[in-house]
């Protein structure tokens, strides 16, 4: 059945069938409407949600209910992540299952509240305190926004991290008609827990690196500790150099061990073509377009759009550039993942296409970059 949305009720959509059953949230523009349609929608379901009284409250909010058992979103902007970036940390730390929607307006500081912009890209990946490896989901359709919201509880169940879903103001508020994909195309895998055999071993599991252990949740089985400090598998505060190093290993390797399977690009290739263009986001609908047209034209040209923008897909990208002399990258920013192409591309020529003057980059700007 089609129906007329817009980006923000299709990630609602999609939180509520991936099964979640707590949000908290402060208003922002433009993750606003994520708020007040979970404040209606999930108490119907059974679940919590709540106007929380600032984001940092919000996010902390939900790392508790975690603890205690639920499935958590919150939604923010640019200026509400700044707050999140010490709690984002502390998930990380912690290993706790978390979905962070992001939809992204015009910085810096309050910017341009109402105007569409991809400027979070490398703020994501990098904003919390030690650069360890985060995941990154970015729709580029109402639909996907359904879809990659499932995906990305799945994703954090998986490796019992925060995932980040990375809309825009343009993709959460523009309506369309649309047809959801039908939820059993987007698996949601039930929370991983401590059997009562294994409840009397350790909460936390750094061998071998990459294993992802259960969660144990408050009240079940011995004391659970949670800490935002370096531990031991115990979760007690320790400096030993081996502890630490298996700890901050583990954080590391068991995003960067599963590329492969986090790994989520759409692929538009031409076996003859020597230009190939990169999009994500809401830019994404502006390549398809450019495709179209220069194909028309006669020209050969591929593109690649990205969805999982962290970790980077570089199996995918790197395939996708065999043959290509010319890399064409589209963003609403200055050219922040042009930068992570450049360094796959070696001697290939990269030009960005870019817009921060608050309109979005028309397929016209795309074909002059391919020309």
């Amino acid at each position: 059945m089609r129906e007329f949305i817009d980006g923000s009720t299709a990630i609602v959509r999609g939180a509520l069938g991936a099964g979640c059953t707590f949000f908290a949230g402060y208003p922002i523009t433009p993750a606003s409407p994520i708020l007040s349609q979970m404040l209606a929608e999930l108490p119907k379901l059974g679940g919590t949600a709540i106007q929380a009284e600032d984001e940092i409250a919000s996010i902390g909010m939900c790392l508790g209910a975690v603890m205690a058992g639920a499935r958590a979103m919150t939604a923010t902007s640019g200026p509400g992540i700044s707050l999140y970036s010490e709690t984002i940390g502390l998930a990380i730390m912690a290993e706790l299952p978390l979905v962070i929607v992001d939809v992204q307006r015009m910085g810096p500081a309050t910017g341009g509240a109402t105007t569409p912009a991809q400027g979070d890209i490398q703020f994501l990946r990098w904003g919390s305190s030690g650069g360890y490896p985060i995941i990154a989901l970015a729709p580029s359709s109402v639909a996907e926004c359904f879809g990659l919201t499932r995906r990305a509880f799945d994703l954090a169940e998986r490796y019992r991290c925060p995932v980040f879903l990375v809309a825009d103001k343009a993709l959460s508020s523009t309506r369309v008609s649309v047809e959801l994909p039908e939820a059993e195309r987007w698996p949601v895998r039930e929370r991983s827990l401590a059997t009562t055999e294994s409840l009397a071993t350790a909460p936390y599991r750094y061998q071998p690196p990459e294993g992802v252990p259960p969660m144990r949740h408050f009240g079940a089985g011995r004391r659970l500790r949670v800490t935002g400090s370096s531990h031991d598998e115990w979760a007690f505060i320790s400096k030993a150099p081996a502890t630490v190093d298996a700890l901050n290993r583990h954080l590391a390797a068991k995003i960067e061990a599963a590329r492969d399977a986090i790994e989520t690009v759409s692929l538009d290739l031409d076996p003859g073509a020597r230009t190939l263009v990169i999009a994500y986001g809401v830019t994404a609908g502006a390549l398809r377009d450019a495709l179209s047209l220069a194909r028309q034209a006669g020209q050969r040209v591929s593109g690649v759009t990205v969805q999982s923008l962290w970790p980077l897909p570089r199996n995918a990208i790197r395939r996708a550039l065999q043959g290509i002399d010319r890399v064409v990258v589209a963003e609403l920013n200055l050219g922040q993942y042009r930068r992570e192409i450049e360094r796959l591309a070696g001697t290939r020529e990269v030009l960005g296409v870019h817009r921060v003057d608050g309109e979005l980059i028309r397929p016209e700007q795309i074909l002059e970059a391919i020309r």
